[in-house]
């Protein structure tokens, strides 16, 4: 980590202070929500992109596992400001995340169990590297996504990405960046970390927010430029095969931004390089922090240079009681 603060329960803090006790629910169960969210350097400062929806989708996850934050919208929306002022950060990766704390050791939580909030930002460049330029090589994994009402893929929970440690590690293990995995009717679902996007004929296809997706905020924002772009959008259903026949593949997430992919399973996408609509949607996409494009959906939130009022937010939180 290479940021010396980090926000949690209401203060800025060393990083290194901020501790949990092994017998945290989240670390036992996986009760835990959270977001990813960039900050990118633009010609006014330090900006948010879709901070407000992040924030937004923060607490529907946290409301389908019932867990209170204990912060309203507006609180978490500052907090994450002011991670950024403390570091003096231009542009950054932020996490924050909201998890059931030490409370006791059973499945269900203890009335009264505490829920800790943190807010961490650090420096990180493109998530798959090189690829983000080039292309990635990426593969059709093994491992399937969730039946719909098992796990509810669109709520951004920690215990969700088990299924995309699996998808990752077996793609790492075959010498690819990244894996794609099916739903549970055969279907193209998303990447381990991605929403999935198909260009076939000048048409954009993306798997449909059904298909045990998360339903990303990126994937969001590329279909609303695709759209101001003249580019048609479907979500539909796709087959495997899908991949093989497309034009032009790319992927979408916070962290991977705008990731092209040049070969699925080995097999070369269109002529191995990035194609003229994904292209066009990463200038479009990167041109909102660079002022190319005009902001006009108010999807960034600048940092003020000044603290807001009210630096801390108090948040009490019950003793630690260990239960067996």
């Amino acid at each position: 980590m290479n940021t010396p603060f980090l926000w949690h329960n209401g203060h800025i803090k060393p990083w290194a202070e901020a501790t949990v006790h092994v017998s945290t629910h989240a670390l036992h169960y996986g009760s835990s929500v959270f977001e990813g969210e960039r900050v990118y350097a633009t010609p006014e400062g330090p900006a948010y992109f879709r901070l407000a929806d992040h924030t937004r989708r923060l607490f529907e996850s946290a409301r389908v596992y019932e867990i209170q934050i204990g912060y309203s919208e507006q609180e978490i929306d500052e907090a994450c400001l002011e991670v950024i002022r403390a570091n003096r950060l231009a542009s950054a990766y932020v996490r924050p995340i909201v998890f059931r704390g030490a409370g006791g050791l059973g499945v269900l939580p203890r009335d009264g169990a505490p829920v800790d909030v943190a807010i961490m930002a650090l420096q990180w460049g493109a998530y798959l590297g090189d690829a983000a330029e080039v292309g990635a090589d990426v593969c059709v994994s093994s491992w399937h996504r969730p039946a719909p009402n098992t796990i509810p893929s669109w709520a951004k929970a920690g215990g969700n990405y088990l299924s995309s440690q699996l998808i990752g590690l077996e793609a790492r293990r075959g010498g690819y960046d990244e894996g794609i995995a099916l739903g549970p009717n055969g279907l193209l679902s998303e990447g381990a970390g991605e929403n999935l996007f198909l260009v076939r004929r000048g048409r954009l296809l993306t798997p449909p927010s059904s298909a045990g997706i998360l339903a990303g905020i990126t994937r969001d924002s590329v279909v609303t430029l695709a759209h101001d772009l003249g580019i048609a959008v479907e979500e539909r259903d796709l087959p495997r095969e899908a991949l093989y026949a497309a034009d032009e593949v790319f992927m979408t997430g916070t962290a991977a931004e705008i990731t092209p992919v040049r070969s699925v399973d080995r097999k070369q996408v269109g002529n191995g390089a990035p194609g003229p609509i994904t292209r066009a949607l990463r200038d479009a996409f990167f041109g909102l922090f660079d002022g190319r494009t005009p902001d006009r959906y108010g999807w960034l939130t600048h940092v003020p240079a000044a603290a807001a009022q009210g630096r801390a937010f108090p948040h009490p939180q019950p003793a630690l009681e260990i239960t067996a």
